[in-house]
């Protein structure tokens, strides 16, 4: 992991830290502070894994709500999201 310094140390701080929460490591360190049973380890696991897929299927269900643009302009701005109304004909 690489961070520019360019003279200002606390902002270089700053985005490592950014940068190391983003990739779990704080929660990583935390976690290995103390030994975790196998059992709990499953169990954390199941859990993560359960948080992703609501969370991917969140993001799933959103975007099957609206339609995106590629490379056309909508409203005068390009690629903006448009929301695709679902008609009473059906």
């Amino acid at each position: 992991m690489e961070v520019e310094v360019n003279g200002d140390l606390e902002r270089a701080f700053k985005n490592l830290k950014k940068k190391m929460a983003f990739e779990g490591i704080f929660k990583e360190l935390k976690r290995r502070r103390y030994y975790e049973k196998p059992s709990e380890e499953k169990k954390r696991k199941r859990e993560e894994a359960a948080r992703r897929r609501v969370k991917k299927m969140r993001r799933f269900a959103a975007q099957s709500r609206t339609k995106r643009v590629v490379g056309g302009k909508v409203g005068g701005h390009e690629g903006e999201a448009v929301r695709v109304e679902k008609s009473s004909e059906e």
